[in-house]
């Protein structure tokens, strides 16, 4: 059994992203530039640890760029793209279909960046003995038909399950109905702790606890808030695998959100991606080419991405080579 450990990259360059002209598209009124001005953006607040780096370099190189960012649950990220209160979001959707119509009747015509690839983490307190988890399993503990540890396996003696999430009307939360439960419900034992911090602090002291966070937050292990995040919880080993054995669990390392080229499965057959994946989005409204749009194109660009790969994100534009090694159990599960 492999196991990829390693991701050595190469970054693209990125047709479209800026103008070779940064003033093309600016009304002679306009106040910003691609780096410079004041502009109000808005986050996902699941990403933040990352993009706040994002944003502190951004306005270090350019001192004259002024972000107004504001951290949000996705619902209302959206709504204030749509009523014009930020010009920017980064989000782990695109716009839905009445989204757009909305923003045709106001005559903007929004553009959508893929920028990186980002995951669920399922975070357990350290005495859980559960770190190996299907998506069956899973599905069962979010959908409340698993309401006990004892039904996940016998030795576990924890008693009923918490489920946890970072806010109401989360994109985390809406990842896990969507693709986890199919449109189904949350279990009856699931509520919003207001705050990763908040979620990590409560699985860390509620042994009977399972939180989700996204990854952002568990894998940059240069940051000290994350060593002592990783101290205090354990990240839990997930596949989608049907009869699975040990070697098939994985955690969301960088190189399980990488893409696998067809190439790469034919000659690894074995590798997997991360079952709880999913994509990051920069989606500007600007008119023109103003200081969102500089943004964008910073966090679509080299340093950008850069700083994507540094936090264990998989940067959107990025080529992968994935180096193997034999994998082992225990470190699947520590």
């Amino acid at each position: 059994m492999l196991a990829a450990l390693l991701v050595a990259t190469g970054l693209a360059s990125l047709p479209g992203c800026q103008p070779t002209d940064p003033s093309a598209g600016r009304s002679e009124d306009a106040t910003d530039t691609p780096t410079s001005g004041h502009v109000p953006i808005g986050i996902d607040e699941t990403f933040a640890p990352v993009l706040a780096s994002q944003v502190d370099t951004f306005q270090k190189l350019y001192p004259d760029a002024h972000l107004a960012a504001s951290y949000q649950p996705e619902d209302s990220l959206f709504l204030a793209l749509l009523n014009d209160r930020v010009k920017v979001i980064v989000a782990s959707r695109q716009l839905k279909a009445d989204e757009k119509k909305e923003l045709d009747k106001q005559a903007m015509f929004p553009i959508t960046t893929k920028v990186a690839i980002d995951g669920l983490a399922i975070v357990l307190h350290p005495s859980n003995p559960d770190s190996l988890l299907t998506l069956a399993q899973l599905r069962g503990i979010f959908g409340g038909q698993t309401a006990q540890w004892a039904q996940v396996s016998g030795r576990n003696k924890l008693g009923a399950i918490n489920v946890v999430f970072d806010a109401n009307r989360s994109s985390t939360s809406r990842l896990v109905r969507d693709s986890l439960l199919r449109g189904g419900a949350l279990s009856a034992r699931a509520f919003a702790a207001t705050s990763n911090v908040k979620l990590i602090d409560y699985v860390a002291t509620h042994p009977a606890a399972v939180g989700v966070v996204g990854v952002n937050w568990i894998s940059d292990i240069d940051d000290p808030a994350v060593r002592g995040f990783l101290r205090r919880v354990r990240v839990a080993a997930i596949t989608a695998r049907p009869n699975p054995q040990p070697a098939d669990f994985i955690q969301p390392y960088q190189v399980n959100l990488a893409p696998k080229t067809p190439k790469l499965l034919s000659e690894h057959p074995d590798l997997q991606n991360y079952p709880l994946r999913r994509e990051i989005y920069a989606i500007s409204r600007e008119a023109r080419y103003g200081l969102g749009s500089g943004f964008v194109s910073f966090v679509a660009g080299q340093k950008g991405q850069l700083i994507f790969q540094k936090s264990g994100l998989m940067p959107a534009n990025m080529q992968a080579r994935i180096v193997v090694t034999p994998k082992r159990l225990e470190a699947a599960a520590k």
